[in-house]
């Protein structure tokens, strides 16, 4: 017997609709409701989501099923050897050897159901191992604009709470609806033996419940749905929360932030008082249909032993199978119960894996096995809007950018600035024309190639929790230390490191809370030179920096310019003066291009910005030259 541990991971690709606010939550809600209008025992779907991922551990559930079966049917054996010792006993008899196989069958019959109960458990642990496999496998290789769709707290529940349920598929629900079908159908074959007419009278009473639970099992499932919706809303606010818990502490927002939070507490309370609700109305139902069926069949059975159709013997017999059919019946109607639980939260893991994924592609190979040339960057007639957004951010632009060297990209907020970034990365693709990586189109490039070739410091230069090594070496994980010391000058990272007290293996926080913002951006800066790329995209770089770290890294990027090609998005001209070409971008339009002098003298727009930093003087300048900054689009 073998036990996979792990399935195949598949990504599959396919649109997901968006929707976190309230009212398209509610859209949702009620296409899944008007969806799942069956109880989901009876539909292909639930079944081949489930049997999926129970599919490669097939032999260890027939084993530990079977196993777990011969420990219930054994319970009908004991009774009958106790009544050999009761009869011994009153023979006056030996009844030794009796106890001491009772003792044994019973030991036998434990050990069995033990055994059978801790390979169920074991393939249950591993079915959720797989899912959260597969679940973190999908999320790291989601396409960015697909991650929109879903705050990283809902993401994060379907990888947590609704993989955890799944563990109940196993035992509960497979294992528990073919035992309880096996006894069910036992018994009602030996109550058809015993008569035929009851045996119908017993069958029109539950057929009748079965109709009943049939309506609520639909019903059961959206709710356990809108449970697990309420624990991803609770997550997604706590993790909000937590990312920016020093701005809430700040401006004194805990209780409104509290009450968000706590809303989708009570969502979830609300939708589990629903569940139980109807759980408890459905197993009250179980037990009134019984007692109707014991009723029906008294009657019924009476008035058959008063004509002489069958003895009073047999009705005895046929209602002690009726109150048999408990057990296995109630255990039935909770496994199709726990099925429906269990396909509430398959559905949202499997909405999330419908998602779209990049590409896969070859790891990159090593940094020194690559060419060190600096590669060209080159755009043609781009248009770009954001995913579900109407607003062009990128209007026809077209730009060169040659190997090597410095080039800054200048303008107001919005201008689209660093979203020349996002689709140099592949973060996103363009809407319209071509974005040229060494003459070759970004699409046409291996993804594991195109990123590896290119060193990018976002705009907020994220830390990750960890050590200030694991930081560094996210990208090279074989770096050795020299590398790393040699980036960490670069990056003029030495007096932190120094002043730390377990130096580069220092943990630095929760998204680096341990470190200044400017401390924050020179380990991103760092991180990128260790990757030698030959491309470094600097996103507002020197934002948090004071004028002797700015001009020190100022230095730095001077210097790696002579070696890669530097690209460079600032609002600080004074970052971007000494650039070889800086292009002026203005409400998703390329404005001009050029240097600082020339800039300076030839457009406005520039002019303004070099004034208001006092890198110009005012006085003296033509007030028809200046004009308001500003722009439309997505602020980047």
């Amino acid at each position: 017997m073998t036990d996979t541990h792990a399935d195949p991971v598949t990504r599959p690709s396919g649109d997901q609709p968006a929707g976190e606010g309230r009212g398209k939550r509610k859209a949702r809600e009620k296409r899944s409701t008007a969806d799942h209008s069956r109880p989901a025992v009876l539909r292909a779907d639930a079944w081949r989501d489930m049997l999926r991922y129970l599919r490669p551990h097939r032999g260890a559930i027939l084993v530990g099923g079977g196993l777990t079966l011969l420990g219930g049917l054994s319970g009908l054996v004991q009774p009958i050897m106790a009544k050999s010792v009761v009869e011994g006993l009153q023979n006056e008899s030996s009844v030794t050897r009796t106890l001491l196989l009772l003792s044994a069958f019973v030991l036998i019959s434990a050990a069995l159901g033990a055994l059978g109960t801790f390979l169920l458990m074991r393939v249950s642990e591993t079915v959720v191992l797989n899912s959260r496999r597969e679940v973190i496998r999908k999320v790291l290789w989601l396409r960015v604009s697909e991650t929109d769709k879903f705050p990283p707290g809902d993401l994060m529940s379907r990888a947590t709470a609704d993989t955890t349920l799944m563990r109940s598929a196993v035992t509960t629900t497979i294992v528990e609806t073919v035992n309880g079908a096996v006894m069910l159908t036992t018994i009602v074959v030996l109550m058809g033996f015993m008569d035929v007419v009851l045996l119908l009278t017993t069958l029109g009473v539950l057929l009748l419940g079965g109709v009943v639970i049939g309506v609520g099992l639909p019903q059961l499932e959206n709710a356990s749905r809108r449970v697990q919706e309420g624990v991803a809303e609770l997550s997604t606010a706590l993790e909000r929360v937590l990312g920016t818990f020093r701005t809430i502490k700040a401006s004194g927002a805990e209780h409104r932030e509290a009450e968000i939070a706590e809303r989708g507490a009570r969502r979830a309370w609300q939708s589990s008082l629903k569940v139980a609700r109807l759980e408890s109305f459905i197993g009250a139902f179980i037990t009134v249909m019984i007692q109707i069926s014991f009723l029906a069949v008294l009657g019924v059975g009476g008035a058959r032993v008063a004509s002489g159709a069958m003895s009073l013997g047999s009705l005895i017999a046929f209602l002690l199978y009726l109150f048999y059919l408990v057990p296995p019946l109630g255990a039935l109607v909770t496994a199709m119960m726990r099925f429906n639980v269990v396909a509430a939260a398959l559905g949202r893991v499997h909405e999330m894996l419908r998602l779209k994924t990049e590409p896969e592609s070859p790891p990159a190979p090593p940094a020194a096995d690559r060419t060190a040339e600096p590669a060209s960057v080159a755009f043609r007639d781009v248009v770009f809007r954001y995913p579900g957004n109407d607003t062009v951010v990128h209007h026809d632009i077209s730009f060169d950018i040659p190997r090597g060297g410095m080039t800054a990209f200048v303008g107001p907020s919005g201008a689209g600035k660093s979203t020349v970034f996002a689709l140099i990365e592949r973060f996103y693709e363009a809407e319209r024309g071509q974005v040229l990586l060494d003459g070759k189109d970004v699409t046409e490039w291996p993804l594991g190639d195109l990123r590896a070739s290119i060193g990018y410091v976002e705009q907020d230069a994220p830390v990750l929790a960890g050590t200030l090594r694991d930081n560094l070496c996210i990208g090279v994980p074989d770096a050795d230390d020299a590398a790393i010391l040699e980036a960490v000058g670069q990056a003029r990272l030495e007096e932190v490191v120094a002043r730390l007290p377990q130096g580069l293996d220092t943990e630095v926080g929760h998204r680096g809370n341990k470190l200044s913002g400017g401390e924050r951006q020179r380990v991103a800066v760092a991180r990128a030179l260790l990757r030698k790329p030959r491309l470094l995209l600097l996103d507002e770089v020197t934002s948090q920096l004071d004028a002797r770290n700015e001009n020190a890294l100022r230095e730095v990027i001077a210097e790696v310019s002579g070696r890669t090609t530097v690209v460079v998005v600032a609002h600080r001209l004074s970052t971007v003066s000494m650039a070889d070409r800086i292009v002026v971008m203005d409400a998703g339009r390329i404005r001009a291009i050029g240097s600082h002098e020339q800039l300076l003298s030839e457009d406005a727009l520039y002019r303004e910005l070099a004034a208001t930093q006092l890198l110009l003087p005012t006085t003296g300048l033509d007030p028809s030259a200046v004009r308001p900054a500003g722009g439309v689009g997505r602020t980047v």
